[in-house]
């Protein structure tokens, strides 16, 4: 049976460099402040809320206060996202 050729593999070669791009980033100094802001009024609307057993700060809300609290909240969670 013959015998098959021996090939001679090619020297490694190491990948170009690549090129790389300078990742402009935009001022978002305004994020973390306003994303505290949302956090800590979404709490103090719930804890007044709370401590007043109702009567404040809107009295017509009744229970929706909560809700109103913990949409700030959320609000500050959807700011955080901007956050880099």
């Amino acid at each position: 049976m013959p015998k098959s050729r021996i090939r001679k593999k090619a020297d490694y070669t190491p990948p170009a460099a690549k090129q790389t791009t300078a990742i402009k980033l935009s001022n978002r100094a305004w994020v973390a402040p306003v994303m505290l802001a949302m956090f800590l009024i979404g709490l103090a609307w719930i804890v007044v809320f709370y401590v007043t057993d109702g009567s404040l700060p809107l009295d017509s809300l009744g229970n929706w206060n909560i809700v109103v609290g913990f949409g700030f909240i959320a609000a500050g969670f959807a700011v955080s996202t901007q956050w880099k």
